[in-house]
Protein backbone atom coordinates (compact mmCIF):
# COMPACT_ATOMS: atom_id res chain seq x y z
CA UNK A 1 0.00 0.00 0.00
CA UNK A 2 1.40 3.48 -0.94
CA UNK A 3 1.37 5.48 2.43
CA UNK A 4 1.46 8.62 0.55
CA UNK A 5 -2.03 7.88 -0.87
CA UNK A 6 -4.16 10.49 -0.16
CA UNK A 7 -8.31 9.91 -1.13
CA UNK A 8 -9.57 12.57 -3.56
CA UNK A 9 -13.09 14.48 -2.08
CA UNK A 10 -15.68 14.65 -4.01
CA UNK A 11 -16.47 18.00 -5.55
CA UNK A 12 -19.31 20.35 -6.61
CA UNK A 13 -19.37 22.97 -9.66
CA UNK A 14 -22.50 24.43 -10.63
CA UNK A 15 -25.53 23.00 -9.13
CA UNK A 16 -27.13 24.13 -12.17
CA UNK A 17 -25.62 22.87 -14.94
CA UNK A 18 -24.77 19.82 -13.79
CA UNK A 19 -28.52 18.83 -12.86
CA UNK A 20 -29.79 17.57 -16.18
CA UNK A 21 -32.91 16.55 -14.92
CA UNK A 22 -34.18 20.04 -13.62
CA UNK A 23 -32.91 21.96 -16.57
CA UNK A 24 -34.86 19.23 -19.30
CA UNK A 25 -38.14 19.66 -16.54
CA UNK A 26 -38.06 22.78 -16.89
CA UNK A 27 -37.43 23.02 -20.76
CA UNK A 28 -40.50 20.93 -20.88
CA UNK A 29 -42.81 23.21 -18.19
CA UNK A 30 -42.33 26.64 -19.12
CA UNK A 31 -42.95 28.87 -22.23
CA UNK A 32 -40.21 29.63 -24.11
CA UNK A 33 -39.67 33.65 -22.62
CA UNK A 34 -40.25 32.49 -19.06
CA UNK A 35 -38.09 29.33 -19.70
CA UNK A 36 -35.43 32.01 -20.82
CA UNK A 37 -35.61 34.12 -17.86
CA UNK A 38 -35.55 31.73 -15.43
CA UNK A 39 -32.84 29.49 -16.81
CA UNK A 40 -30.36 32.47 -16.41
CA UNK A 41 -31.31 33.35 -12.86
CA UNK A 42 -30.86 29.93 -12.08
CA UNK A 43 -27.32 29.48 -14.18
CA UNK A 44 -26.44 32.45 -11.99
CA UNK A 45 -27.36 31.13 -8.85
CA UNK A 46 -26.12 27.55 -9.50
CA UNK A 47 -23.01 29.10 -9.12
CA UNK A 48 -23.34 31.22 -5.96
CA UNK A 49 -24.95 27.37 -4.38
CA UNK A 50 -22.02 25.91 -4.98
CA UNK A 51 -19.35 28.82 -4.36
CA UNK A 52 -20.16 31.59 -1.70
CA UNK A 53 -23.55 30.02 -0.47
CA UNK A 54 -21.94 26.67 0.55
CA UNK A 55 -19.10 28.05 1.93
CA UNK A 56 -21.93 30.60 4.61
CA UNK A 57 -23.60 26.89 5.43
CA UNK A 58 -20.75 25.24 5.72
CA UNK A 59 -19.58 28.10 8.11
CA UNK A 60 -23.02 28.24 9.66
CA UNK A 61 -22.89 24.10 10.63
CA UNK A 62 -19.77 25.06 12.51
CA UNK A 63 -21.00 27.89 14.59
CA UNK A 64 -24.59 26.22 16.05
CA UNK A 65 -26.56 28.82 17.81
CA UNK A 66 -26.25 29.74 21.51
CA UNK A 67 -28.66 30.87 24.41
CA UNK A 68 -27.59 33.49 26.86
CA UNK A 69 -30.52 33.76 29.26
CA UNK A 70 -28.95 36.34 31.23
CA UNK A 71 -26.36 39.37 30.78
CA UNK A 72 -23.35 39.78 33.02
CA UNK A 73 -25.48 41.75 35.46
CA UNK A 74 -28.44 39.16 35.82
CA UNK A 75 -30.84 40.71 33.83
CA UNK A 76 -33.13 38.42 32.04
CA UNK A 77 -32.18 38.48 28.32
CA UNK A 78 -33.08 35.27 26.07
CA UNK A 79 -30.34 36.03 23.69
CA UNK A 80 -29.89 33.62 20.99
CA UNK A 81 -26.77 34.27 19.21
CA UNK A 82 -25.67 32.91 15.47
CA UNK A 83 -23.11 32.81 13.55
CA UNK A 84 -22.46 35.43 11.11
CA UNK A 85 -22.49 32.81 8.37
CA UNK A 86 -26.57 32.66 9.36
CA UNK A 87 -26.68 35.86 9.59
CA UNK A 88 -25.38 36.45 5.91
CA UNK A 89 -27.47 33.64 4.25
CA UNK A 90 -31.29 35.41 5.79
CA UNK A 91 -29.16 38.24 3.46
CA UNK A 92 -28.73 36.21 0.56
CA UNK A 93 -32.52 35.08 1.00
CA UNK A 94 -33.67 38.16 0.51
CA UNK A 95 -31.29 39.64 -2.34
CA UNK A 96 -32.41 36.55 -4.17
CA UNK A 97 -35.95 36.63 -3.83
CA UNK A 98 -36.12 33.41 -2.61
CA UNK A 99 -39.79 34.12 -0.99
CA UNK A 100 -40.77 37.15 -2.92
CA UNK A 101 -39.91 35.36 -6.44
CA UNK A 102 -43.89 33.51 -5.59
CA UNK A 103 -45.26 36.77 -4.96
CA UNK A 104 -44.04 39.30 -7.39
CA UNK A 105 -45.54 36.87 -9.53
CA UNK A 106 -42.90 38.21 -12.14
CA UNK A 107 -44.21 35.00 -14.43
CA UNK A 108 -47.47 35.00 -13.51
CA UNK A 109 -48.58 31.53 -12.32
CA UNK A 110 -45.00 29.94 -13.16
CA UNK A 111 -43.14 32.19 -10.43
CA UNK A 112 -44.15 29.38 -8.34
CA UNK A 113 -42.18 27.26 -10.82
CA UNK A 114 -39.20 29.44 -10.44
CA UNK A 115 -38.61 30.22 -7.05
CA UNK A 116 -38.97 26.20 -6.61
CA UNK A 117 -36.51 25.15 -8.67
CA UNK A 118 -34.10 28.22 -6.61
CA UNK A 119 -35.22 26.66 -3.26
CA UNK A 120 -34.17 23.42 -4.29
CA UNK A 121 -30.24 24.53 -5.65
CA UNK A 122 -30.57 26.84 -2.42
CA UNK A 123 -30.91 24.41 0.53
CA UNK A 124 -28.51 21.72 0.65
CA UNK A 125 -26.33 24.53 0.99
CA UNK A 126 -27.90 26.54 3.04
CA UNK A 127 -27.18 24.62 6.06
CA UNK A 128 -31.36 24.15 6.36
CA UNK A 129 -31.98 28.06 6.02
CA UNK A 130 -34.45 26.78 4.01
CA UNK A 131 -36.83 25.98 7.18
CA UNK A 132 -37.05 29.63 8.38
CA UNK A 133 -38.11 30.46 4.62
CA UNK A 134 -40.56 28.09 4.37
CA UNK A 135 -42.27 29.60 7.77
CA UNK A 136 -41.98 32.77 6.07
CA UNK A 137 -43.67 31.92 2.86
CA UNK A 138 -46.29 30.26 4.62
CA UNK A 139 -46.72 32.92 6.74
CA UNK A 140 -46.75 35.24 3.81
CA UNK A 141 -49.58 32.76 1.96
CA UNK A 142 -51.89 33.22 4.90
CA UNK A 143 -51.86 37.02 5.53
CA UNK A 144 -52.27 37.55 1.95
CA UNK A 145 -55.54 35.05 2.60
CA UNK A 146 -56.03 36.39 6.04
CA UNK A 147 -55.10 39.74 7.04
CA UNK A 148 -57.29 41.89 5.14
CA UNK A 149 -58.18 45.58 6.71
CA UNK A 150 -55.63 44.98 9.42
CA UNK A 151 -52.87 47.79 8.64
CA UNK A 152 -50.19 45.56 11.06
CA UNK A 153 -50.55 42.39 8.88
CA UNK A 154 -50.46 43.94 6.20
CA UNK A 155 -47.02 45.79 7.03
CA UNK A 156 -46.07 42.32 8.10
CA UNK A 157 -46.59 40.88 4.65
CA UNK A 158 -44.66 43.58 3.24
CA UNK A 159 -41.40 42.49 5.40
CA UNK A 160 -41.92 39.06 4.55
CA UNK A 161 -42.00 39.62 0.88
CA UNK A 162 -39.20 41.99 0.73
CA UNK A 163 -36.13 41.64 -1.30
CA UNK A 164 -34.10 44.29 0.90
CA UNK A 165 -32.44 42.65 3.64
CA UNK A 166 -33.02 45.70 6.03
CA UNK A 167 -36.54 44.97 5.72
CA UNK A 168 -37.22 41.31 5.44
CA UNK A 169 -38.31 39.32 8.02
CA UNK A 170 -39.09 35.13 8.75
CA UNK A 171 -41.23 33.90 10.51
CA UNK A 172 -41.80 31.57 12.82
CA UNK A 173 -44.74 28.78 13.32
CA UNK A 174 -45.62 27.48 16.91
CA UNK A 175 -47.84 24.91 16.75
CA UNK A 176 -46.38 21.74 18.52
CA UNK A 177 -46.86 21.72 22.33
CA UNK A 178 -46.19 18.80 25.08
CA UNK A 179 -49.70 17.90 25.17
CA UNK A 180 -50.27 18.29 21.51
CA UNK A 181 -47.11 17.65 18.81
CA UNK A 182 -49.08 16.62 15.95
CA UNK A 183 -52.46 16.28 17.39
CA UNK A 184 -52.91 20.51 17.96
CA UNK A 185 -56.42 19.56 19.74
CA UNK A 186 -54.42 19.36 22.86
CA UNK A 187 -53.58 23.12 23.00
CA UNK A 188 -53.15 24.61 25.58
CA UNK A 189 -52.09 27.63 25.14
CA UNK A 190 -54.86 30.57 25.81
CA UNK A 191 -55.02 33.52 24.64
CA UNK A 192 -56.67 36.31 26.46
CA UNK A 193 -58.14 39.88 25.23
CA UNK A 194 -56.41 42.99 26.01
CA UNK A 195 -59.12 45.10 25.38
CA UNK A 196 -57.56 47.65 22.77
CA UNK A 197 -57.51 44.73 19.80
CA UNK A 198 -55.16 42.78 20.47
CA UNK A 199 -54.51 39.29 22.67
CA UNK A 200 -51.87 38.22 25.37
CA UNK A 201 -50.94 34.37 24.74
CA UNK A 202 -49.66 32.08 27.84
CA UNK A 203 -48.54 29.00 27.30
CA UNK A 204 -45.78 26.71 26.41
CA UNK A 205 -44.83 25.93 22.81
CA UNK A 206 -42.62 23.33 22.97
CA UNK A 207 -40.75 23.22 19.33
CA UNK A 208 -40.48 26.63 17.74
CA UNK A 209 -38.12 26.78 14.40
CA UNK A 210 -36.55 29.57 13.45
CA UNK A 211 -36.63 31.78 16.78
CA UNK A 212 -34.70 34.45 16.00
CA UNK A 213 -37.42 35.13 13.49
CA UNK A 214 -38.87 38.57 13.85
CA UNK A 215 -42.71 36.89 14.33
CA UNK A 216 -44.29 33.68 14.44
CA UNK A 217 -47.83 32.75 13.29
CA UNK A 218 -49.06 30.80 16.52
CA UNK A 219 -52.01 29.00 17.95
CA UNK A 220 -53.85 29.40 20.87
CA UNK A 221 -57.15 29.25 22.36
CA UNK A 222 -59.64 31.94 22.44
CA UNK A 223 -61.57 30.13 25.25
CA UNK A 224 -59.90 27.20 27.79
CA UNK A 225 -63.03 25.84 28.36
CA UNK A 226 -64.14 23.95 25.12
CA UNK A 227 -61.71 21.78 22.39
CA UNK A 228 -63.14 23.81 19.21
CA UNK A 229 -61.87 27.21 19.86
CA UNK A 230 -58.46 27.22 18.53
CA UNK A 231 -57.26 30.79 16.76
CA UNK A 232 -54.55 31.99 14.80
CA UNK A 233 -52.35 34.98 16.01
CA UNK A 234 -49.12 36.83 14.55
CA UNK A 235 -46.80 37.91 17.10
CA UNK A 236 -43.95 40.09 16.75
CA UNK A 237 -41.10 38.83 19.18
CA UNK A 238 -39.31 42.08 20.24
CA UNK A 239 -40.08 45.26 21.07
CA UNK A 240 -37.66 48.56 19.37
CA UNK A 241 -34.97 47.51 22.24
CA UNK A 242 -34.68 44.12 20.60
CA UNK A 243 -35.92 42.76 23.54
CA UNK A 244 -38.82 39.78 23.66
CA UNK A 245 -42.40 40.71 24.83
CA UNK A 246 -43.81 38.23 27.62
CA UNK A 247 -41.61 35.22 25.70
CA UNK A 248 -39.16 33.23 27.99
CA UNK A 249 -36.66 31.04 25.71
CA UNK A 250 -36.47 28.09 28.07
CA UNK A 251 -33.61 26.01 26.11
CA UNK A 252 -32.39 25.62 22.67
CA UNK A 253 -33.49 21.94 21.31
CA UNK A 254 -30.37 19.51 20.81
CA UNK A 255 -31.27 17.74 17.55
CA UNK A 256 -30.17 14.68 15.34
CA UNK A 257 -29.27 17.40 12.55
CA UNK A 258 -30.94 21.13 11.50
CA UNK A 259 -28.15 21.95 13.43
CA UNK A 260 -27.39 25.66 12.72
CA UNK A 261 -31.25 26.26 13.11
CA UNK A 262 -32.37 27.96 16.62
CA UNK A 263 -35.01 25.76 17.54
CA UNK A 264 -36.74 26.80 21.30
CA UNK A 265 -38.55 25.48 23.71
CA UNK A 266 -40.82 28.80 24.82
CA UNK A 267 -43.18 30.32 27.73
CA UNK A 268 -45.22 32.70 26.30
CA UNK A 269 -46.26 35.15 29.27
CA UNK A 270 -48.43 37.91 28.09
CA UNK A 271 -46.92 37.45 24.92
CA UNK A 272 -49.13 40.51 22.92
CA UNK A 273 -50.74 38.80 19.71
CA UNK A 274 -52.91 40.08 16.72
CA UNK A 275 -55.87 37.68 15.71
CA UNK A 276 -54.99 36.52 12.07
CA UNK A 277 -58.56 35.24 10.40
CA UNK A 278 -61.79 34.26 12.54
CA UNK A 279 -61.90 33.86 16.22
CA UNK A 280 -62.12 29.49 16.34
CA UNK A 281 -61.19 29.10 12.78
CA UNK A 282 -57.35 28.85 13.68
CA UNK A 283 -56.81 25.24 12.31
CA UNK A 284 -58.57 26.14 8.77
CA UNK A 285 -56.55 29.63 8.88
CA UNK A 286 -53.42 27.73 9.21
CA UNK A 287 -53.43 25.59 6.74
CA UNK A 288 -52.55 27.82 3.65
CA UNK A 289 -49.03 27.85 5.88
CA UNK A 290 -49.34 24.15 6.54
CA UNK A 291 -50.03 23.57 2.45
CA UNK A 292 -47.17 26.11 1.40
CA UNK A 293 -44.72 24.44 4.42
CA UNK A 294 -45.54 21.17 2.98
CA UNK A 295 -44.21 21.92 -0.42
CA UNK A 296 -41.39 23.37 0.79
CA UNK A 297 -40.67 20.40 2.69
CA UNK A 298 -40.96 17.95 -0.57
CA UNK A 299 -38.55 19.96 -2.54
CA UNK A 300 -36.02 20.23 -0.01
CA UNK A 301 -36.27 15.91 0.09
CA UNK A 302 -35.60 16.08 -3.61
CA UNK A 303 -32.82 18.64 -3.15
CA UNK A 304 -31.24 16.74 -0.50
CA UNK A 305 -30.98 13.93 -2.47
CA UNK A 306 -30.00 15.58 -6.02
CA UNK A 307 -26.97 16.99 -3.81
CA UNK A 308 -25.98 13.14 -2.77
CA UNK A 309 -26.04 11.82 -6.42
CA UNK A 310 -23.58 14.45 -7.41
CA UNK A 311 -21.05 14.26 -4.45
CA UNK A 312 -21.65 10.26 -4.61
CA UNK A 313 -21.14 10.43 -9.24
CA UNK A 314 -18.15 12.40 -8.87
CA UNK A 315 -16.67 10.89 -6.12
CA UNK A 316 -16.80 7.73 -8.11
CA UNK A 317 -15.55 9.30 -11.35
CA UNK A 318 -12.55 9.67 -8.83
CA UNK A 319 -12.11 6.85 -6.41
CA UNK A 320 -9.75 3.60 -8.06
CA UNK A 321 -10.72 0.45 -6.05
CA UNK A 322 -10.21 -2.88 -7.67
CA UNK A 323 -8.01 -1.66 -10.57
CA UNK A 324 -10.73 0.81 -11.89
CA UNK A 325 -12.65 3.60 -10.68
CA UNK A 326 -15.55 3.42 -9.08
CA UNK A 327 -18.12 4.44 -12.12
CA UNK A 328 -16.66 2.07 -13.99
CA UNK A 329 -18.00 -0.80 -11.93
CA UNK A 330 -20.76 -2.40 -12.85
CA UNK A 331 -22.62 -3.22 -9.27
CA UNK A 332 -21.28 0.80 -8.33
CA UNK A 333 -22.83 2.03 -11.56
CA UNK A 334 -26.27 0.40 -10.92
CA UNK A 335 -26.60 1.85 -7.10
CA UNK A 336 -25.91 5.34 -8.29
CA UNK A 337 -28.13 4.73 -11.46
CA UNK A 338 -30.94 3.64 -9.24
CA UNK A 339 -30.58 6.84 -6.58
CA UNK A 340 -30.42 9.04 -10.15
CA UNK A 341 -34.14 7.50 -10.59
CA UNK A 342 -35.07 8.11 -7.37
CA UNK A 343 -34.12 11.66 -7.33
CA UNK A 344 -35.45 12.28 -10.53
CA UNK A 345 -39.17 11.18 -9.24
CA UNK A 346 -39.16 13.28 -6.45
CA UNK A 347 -38.12 16.30 -8.58
CA UNK A 348 -41.09 15.48 -11.17
CA UNK A 349 -43.21 15.46 -8.37
CA UNK A 350 -42.31 18.38 -7.16
CA UNK A 351 -42.58 20.40 -9.70
CA UNK A 352 -45.72 19.32 -10.73
CA UNK A 353 -46.79 20.41 -7.34
CA UNK A 354 -45.16 23.90 -8.04
CA UNK A 355 -47.32 23.84 -11.48
CA UNK A 356 -50.80 23.36 -9.35
CA UNK A 357 -49.86 25.41 -6.58
CA UNK A 358 -49.23 28.30 -8.81
CA UNK A 359 -51.98 28.49 -10.72
CA UNK A 360 -54.15 28.24 -7.92
CA UNK A 361 -52.73 31.09 -6.05
CA UNK A 362 -53.44 33.05 -9.24
CA UNK A 363 -56.73 32.20 -9.57
CA UNK A 364 -56.38 29.92 -12.84
CA UNK A 365 -56.49 26.62 -11.31
CA UNK A 366 -59.64 24.37 -12.46
CA UNK A 367 -61.43 22.80 -10.39
CA UNK A 368 -59.49 19.44 -10.75
CA UNK A 369 -56.73 21.11 -10.24
CA UNK A 370 -57.14 22.30 -7.12
CA UNK A 371 -58.75 19.57 -5.92
CA UNK A 372 -55.51 17.20 -7.02
CA UNK A 373 -53.43 20.14 -5.19
CA UNK A 374 -55.14 19.47 -2.09
CA UNK A 375 -54.19 15.54 -2.34
CA UNK A 376 -50.57 15.70 -3.94
CA UNK A 377 -49.53 18.02 -1.39
CA UNK A 378 -49.56 15.76 1.98
CA UNK A 379 -48.95 12.79 -1.30
CA UNK A 380 -45.39 14.83 -1.99
CA UNK A 381 -44.50 15.46 1.10
CA UNK A 382 -44.67 12.13 2.33
CA UNK A 383 -43.27 10.10 -0.41
CA UNK A 384 -40.21 12.18 -0.84
CA UNK A 385 -39.34 12.60 3.23
CA UNK A 386 -38.89 8.94 3.40
CA UNK A 387 -37.32 8.35 -0.47
CA UNK A 388 -34.86 11.47 1.07
CA UNK A 389 -33.92 9.35 4.14
CA UNK A 390 -33.44 6.64 2.15
CA UNK A 391 -31.70 8.29 -0.63
CA UNK A 392 -29.04 9.88 1.64
CA UNK A 393 -28.19 6.83 3.61
CA UNK A 394 -27.53 5.02 0.26
CA UNK A 395 -25.74 8.11 -0.69
CA UNK A 396 -23.13 7.91 2.44
CA UNK A 397 -22.63 3.86 1.98
CA UNK A 398 -21.78 5.02 -1.57
CA UNK A 399 -18.19 6.58 0.23
CA UNK A 400 -17.51 3.51 2.73
CA UNK A 401 -16.03 4.75 5.53
CA UNK A 402 -15.33 8.22 4.36
CA UNK A 403 -19.32 9.13 4.62
CA UNK A 404 -19.41 7.73 7.98
CA UNK A 405 -16.62 10.37 9.14
CA UNK A 406 -18.54 13.87 10.24
CA UNK A 407 -15.38 16.17 9.03
CA UNK A 408 -16.19 14.95 5.45
CA UNK A 409 -19.53 16.51 6.09
CA UNK A 410 -21.30 13.56 4.54
CA UNK A 411 -23.07 12.66 7.56
CA UNK A 412 -24.81 15.65 7.91
CA UNK A 413 -26.90 14.54 4.58
CA UNK A 414 -28.43 12.03 6.79
CA UNK A 415 -29.18 13.85 10.02
CA UNK A 416 -30.58 17.00 8.10
CA UNK A 417 -32.69 14.38 5.58
CA UNK A 418 -34.06 12.55 8.69
CA UNK A 419 -36.43 15.84 10.14
CA UNK A 420 -38.08 15.78 6.81
CA UNK A 421 -40.42 12.75 7.18
CA UNK A 422 -41.23 14.24 10.97
CA UNK A 423 -41.77 18.10 10.74
CA UNK A 424 -44.50 19.25 8.65
CA UNK A 425 -46.24 16.04 9.80
CA UNK A 426 -45.38 12.82 9.44
CA UNK A 427 -46.29 10.02 7.25
CA UNK A 428 -49.08 8.60 9.00
CA UNK A 429 -50.64 12.41 10.09
CA UNK A 430 -49.99 13.51 6.29
CA UNK A 431 -51.49 9.90 4.69
CA UNK A 432 -54.38 10.62 6.84
CA UNK A 433 -54.88 13.87 5.74
CA UNK A 434 -54.94 12.26 2.07
CA UNK A 435 -57.92 10.46 3.14
CA UNK A 436 -59.72 13.53 4.78
CA UNK A 437 -59.28 15.51 1.26
CA UNK A 438 -60.66 12.19 -0.52
CA UNK A 439 -63.53 12.56 1.35
CA UNK A 440 -64.38 15.54 1.77
CA UNK A 441 -63.80 15.65 -1.59
CA UNK A 442 -67.10 13.28 -2.26
CA UNK A 443 -69.56 16.44 -1.38
CA UNK A 444 -67.69 19.38 -3.38
CA UNK A 445 -65.05 18.57 -5.80
CA UNK A 446 -64.51 14.86 -6.29
CA UNK A 447 -60.65 15.30 -5.67
CA UNK A 448 -59.29 11.38 -6.37
CA UNK A 449 -61.32 10.67 -9.50
CA UNK A 450 -60.47 13.50 -12.14
CA UNK A 451 -56.53 12.90 -10.77
CA UNK A 452 -56.53 9.28 -12.23
CA UNK A 453 -58.17 10.67 -14.99
CA UNK A 454 -55.82 13.67 -15.16
CA UNK A 455 -52.77 11.28 -14.61
CA UNK A 456 -54.17 8.32 -17.31
CA UNK A 457 -54.61 11.31 -19.93
CA UNK A 458 -51.04 12.15 -19.68
CA UNK A 459 -49.83 8.54 -20.55
CA UNK A 460 -52.36 8.34 -23.24
CA UNK A 461 -50.27 8.32 -26.18
CA UNK A 462 -46.85 6.56 -26.15
CA UNK A 463 -44.11 5.53 -28.22
CA UNK A 464 -43.05 1.73 -27.87
CA UNK A 465 -39.81 2.44 -25.88
CA UNK A 466 -42.44 3.36 -22.54
CA UNK A 467 -45.40 1.65 -23.97
CA UNK A 468 -44.86 -1.16 -21.23
CA UNK A 469 -44.22 1.49 -18.57
CA UNK A 470 -47.52 3.35 -19.58
CA UNK A 471 -49.17 -0.05 -19.18
CA UNK A 472 -47.85 -0.58 -15.44
CA UNK A 473 -48.94 2.97 -14.61
CA UNK A 474 -52.72 2.40 -16.26
CA UNK A 475 -52.73 -1.08 -13.76
CA UNK A 476 -51.78 0.66 -11.00
CA UNK A 477 -54.27 3.53 -11.32
CA UNK A 478 -57.06 1.10 -11.64
CA UNK A 479 -55.58 -0.62 -8.30
CA UNK A 480 -56.14 3.02 -6.73
CA UNK A 481 -59.80 3.49 -8.08
CA UNK A 482 -60.99 0.01 -6.47
CA UNK A 483 -59.30 0.71 -3.30
CA UNK A 484 -60.52 4.43 -3.31
CA UNK A 485 -63.93 2.92 -4.15
CA UNK A 486 -64.04 0.25 -1.46
CA UNK A 487 -62.69 2.82 1.09
CA UNK A 488 -66.38 4.28 1.04
CA UNK A 489 -68.44 0.96 2.40
CA UNK A 490 -65.28 -0.23 4.95
CA UNK A 491 -65.10 0.70 8.49
CA UNK A 492 -62.93 3.88 9.33
CA UNK A 493 -60.40 1.77 11.17
CA UNK A 494 -59.91 -0.57 8.73
CA UNK A 495 -59.60 2.50 5.85
CA UNK A 496 -57.01 4.10 7.94
CA UNK A 497 -54.99 1.62 8.85
CA UNK A 498 -54.41 1.40 4.99
CA UNK A 499 -54.05 5.33 4.63
CA UNK A 500 -50.02 4.41 4.51
CA UNK A 501 -49.81 2.71 2.10
CA UNK A 502 -52.43 4.10 0.15
CA UNK A 503 -50.82 7.23 -0.11
CA UNK A 504 -47.79 5.89 -1.16
CA UNK A 505 -48.93 4.59 -3.65
CA UNK A 506 -50.66 7.11 -4.81
CA UNK A 507 -47.27 9.24 -4.78
CA UNK A 508 -45.67 6.06 -6.35
CA UNK A 509 -47.46 5.90 -9.20
CA UNK A 510 -48.11 9.84 -9.78
CA UNK A 511 -44.67 9.68 -10.28
CA UNK A 512 -44.67 7.11 -12.51
CA UNK A 513 -47.20 9.02 -15.10
CA UNK A 514 -45.40 12.36 -14.58
CA UNK A 515 -41.59 10.11 -15.76
CA UNK A 516 -43.62 8.46 -18.57
CA UNK A 517 -45.05 12.17 -19.94
CA UNK A 518 -41.88 13.62 -19.55
CA UNK A 519 -40.05 11.24 -21.64
CA UNK A 520 -42.31 10.81 -23.83
CA UNK A 521 -42.00 14.86 -24.77
CA UNK A 522 -37.88 14.55 -24.81
CA UNK A 523 -37.92 11.76 -26.96
CA UNK A 524 -40.22 13.13 -29.45
CA UNK A 525 -38.60 16.61 -28.90
CA UNK A 526 -35.07 14.82 -29.19
CA UNK A 527 -34.06 16.50 -25.63
CA UNK A 528 -30.39 16.78 -24.69
CA UNK A 529 -31.63 14.85 -21.48
CA UNK A 530 -34.11 12.04 -23.75
CA UNK A 531 -32.20 9.03 -23.15
CA UNK A 532 -31.51 9.63 -19.56
CA UNK A 533 -35.68 10.71 -19.17
CA UNK A 534 -36.40 7.29 -21.11
CA UNK A 535 -34.46 5.18 -18.91
CA UNK A 536 -35.62 6.70 -15.39
CA UNK A 537 -39.18 6.27 -16.49
CA UNK A 538 -39.02 2.66 -17.51
CA UNK A 539 -36.64 1.64 -14.11
CA UNK A 540 -39.48 3.33 -12.32
CA UNK A 541 -42.46 1.74 -13.77
CA UNK A 542 -40.42 -1.79 -13.96
CA UNK A 543 -41.71 -2.22 -10.15
CA UNK A 544 -45.34 -2.54 -8.55
CA UNK A 545 -46.42 1.05 -8.40
CA UNK A 546 -49.46 0.42 -5.91
CA UNK A 547 -48.48 -2.43 -3.74
CA UNK A 548 -52.04 -2.54 -1.69
CA UNK A 549 -53.15 -5.22 0.36
CA UNK A 550 -56.92 -5.45 1.79
CA UNK A 551 -57.48 -4.66 5.70
CA UNK A 552 -59.92 -7.54 7.03
CA UNK A 553 -60.19 -9.58 10.02
CA UNK A 554 -57.42 -11.85 9.74
CA UNK A 555 -54.79 -9.04 9.07
CA UNK A 556 -56.44 -7.07 11.94
CA UNK A 557 -55.55 -10.20 14.08
CA UNK A 558 -52.19 -10.72 12.63
CA UNK A 559 -51.84 -7.02 13.73
CA UNK A 560 -52.64 -7.58 17.00
CA UNK A 561 -50.53 -10.71 17.40
CA UNK A 562 -47.40 -8.72 16.29
CA UNK A 563 -47.65 -5.86 18.42
CA UNK A 564 -48.94 -8.38 21.43
CA UNK A 565 -52.05 -6.11 21.95
CA UNK A 566 -56.06 -6.38 21.46
CA UNK A 567 -56.48 -5.41 17.80
CA UNK A 568 -60.01 -4.60 18.47
CA UNK A 569 -58.67 -2.01 21.35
Amino acid sequence: MDPTFVQSPPSLGNTFAHDAALRSQLRRLLPPDVHDAVETDLWHFGARAAGDVLALGEAAEAAPPRHVPYDAWGRRVDRIEVSDAWRALDRVSAEEGIVALAYERAHGAWSRVHQLAKLYLFHPSSAVYSCPLAMTDGAARCLALHGDGDAALAEAYRHLTSRDPATFWTSGQWMTERTGGSDVSGTSTVAQPAGDGTWRLHGVKWFTSATTSQMALALARTDDRTDDTLSLFHVELRDARGMLRGIRVERLKEKLGTRALPTAELTLDGAPARLVGEVGRGVRTVSSLLNVTRVYNAACAAAGMRRGVMLARDYAARRIAFGRRLLAQPLHAETLAALEVETRGALALVLHVAVLLGRDECGDATDAERAALRVLTPVAKAFTGRQAVAAASETLEAFGGAGYVEDTGLPRLLRDAQVLSIWEGTTNVLSLDVLRAMAGAKARDAALDPLLADLARRIADTSPPLAGAAVRVRRALDTLAAHARAFADAPRDDVEAQARRFALALGRTTIGALLVEHAEWAARVDDADAAASVAAARRWCAYDLAPLASMDAVRRRETGSLLGIDAAL
